[in-house]
C-alpha cells in the first residue's frame, strides 16, 4: 500500500482589480503572481506556475502532495433585488 504523503498547502492571496476587471493574485511560497478574469482562471495559472517552480524552490515537496488554497478579498456588495 503506498504511503500517504502529507499535504503541503500554499496560500494564494487574491484581490479583485475592478479597473482592470481581473483577479490579481500572488503566492509568496513559490513565488508566483498572475492575473485572470476569474478566480478559477487565476488558480489554474498559479497552479501551473507552482508545479513548474516547485523543484527549484521546494525540492523536498512532492508535486502530488501540493495543494493550493486561495484567499480572495473583495468589497461587499448589496444583493441585487
Amino acid at each position: 500500500m503506498p504511503e500517504m504523503l502529507k499535504p503541503v498547502i500554499f496560500t494564494i492571496s487574491a484581490a479583485r482589480d475592478h479597473e482592470a476587471s481581473v483577479w490579481s493574485g500572488h503566492c509568496d511560497d513559490i513565488p508566483a503572481a498572475a492575473d485572470a478574469p476569474t478566480l478559477d482562471g487565476l488558480l489554474a495559472k498559479i497552479s501551473a506556475m507552482a508545479l513548474d517552480l516547485l523543484p527549484d524552490n521546494h525540492p523536498d515537496v512532492a508535486p502530488e502532495s501540493l495543494f493550493l488554497q486561495i484567499t480572495a478579498l473583495r468589497e461587499a456588495e448589496p444583493a441585487a433585488g
